[in-house]
Formats: C-alpha cells, sequence, structure tokens
C-alpha cells in the first residue's frame, strides 16, 4: 500500500509539473499574430514586449482604431494594448473666395447704360471690364465709387 501512495504522489507530481510548464509563446511570435490581426490598417504597426502589445501608426477614424485595439486584445498572449496611434485629422473644407452676388448685380445694374463696360467676379475679385470713352470711364468710376462696395479691380480700357 505504502508503494501505491508513493507511486500515486509521484504522479500527481510530474502531471502538476507538467501543467505548469506550458509552453510561453515569444513576444516575436505575438508580435506576427498582433501584425496579423491588424493587416485592414495600412499604416499602422505593432510591437510586442513581454506580452504588452504596442499599437503606432495613423488611422483614418477612431472607430478603426478602437475596432483595431479589440482586435489586439483578442490575440491569446497579449496581457494588454498601449495605444501610441493617431487619427488622422479631417480635413478643413477649403473656402473659394467669390464675390457676392446682390454687389456684382447691383454693380452691374449701375453700369447698364454704358456700353462695353461689365462687372465680372475674376478669382474672387470684382473686376471691371470692357473698353469705352474717357467720359464713360469717370462714370462708371463715380457710380461704382457711388454703392461703397469697397475694394474692386478696374481693368477698363480706354480709348
Amino acid at each position: 500500500m505504502r508503494k501505491t501512495i508513493q507511486i500515486a504522489a509521484l504522479a500527481l507530481m510530474v502531471s502538476m509539473t507538467a501543467v505548469s510548464c506550458k509552453k510561453k509563446v515569444s513576444d516575436a511570435e505575438l508580435t506576427s499574430q498582433a501584425t496579423t490581426a491588424i493587416t485592414a490598417y495600412p499604416g499602422t504597426s505593432v510591437e510586442v514586449k513581454e506580452g504588452q502589445a504596442h499599437l503606432s501608426g495613423t488611422f483614418a477614424t477612431e472607430a478603426d482604431k478602437q475596432a483595431a485595439i479589440a482586435a489586439l486584445k483578442k490575440v491569446e498572449g497579449v496581457k494588454d494594448v498601449h495605444d501610441m496611434a493617431t487619427v488622422a485629422p479631417v480635413a478643413a473644407p477649403v473656402e473659394v473666395n467669390k464675390v457676392d452676388e446682390m454687389v456684382l448685380e447691383k454693380v452691374n445694374t449701375a453700369l447698364k447704360d454704358i456700353p462695353g463696360v461689365k462687372a465680372e467676379d475674376m478669382n474672387g475679385t470684382l473686376t471691371l471690364t470692357g473698353s469705352t470713352t474717357a467720359a464713360n470711364a469717370r462714370k462708371v468710376k463715380e457710380s461704382v465709387d457711388a454703392l461703397k462696395i469697397g475694394k474692386y479691380d478696374n481693368k477698363i480700357t480706354v480709348k
């Protein structure tokens, strides 16, 4: 009976040792698995050190970044995820300079009786174009100045 107890104890000790000596996954293998988990996000990378995943790079959206973090947390052997990544800023809409339509209409109305002269929007600047006599050029200047529209570009050719 004593021999049976000794054999049982020895078997128990061997089995406990085998269970506690579970194979540890290397950081290189974890880095490989983690990199595979975030392949859907170009411009990003991950490195694993002592089971700690370090995520870096730039994501298109915050939702993409959070999805990548969740994917890394699912990799068996990754203990924690350190977020060092950024989200790309959203580009502000480009403002295009444009002359106010009402100002343009007022100026053209003031110029309707002066042949060969018109007002138009040239790259966001009110520009007077055409050709006329010196007397009419003076009338154009007086008419436009009377509207008090501010700055404008006078490109009228005097004949």
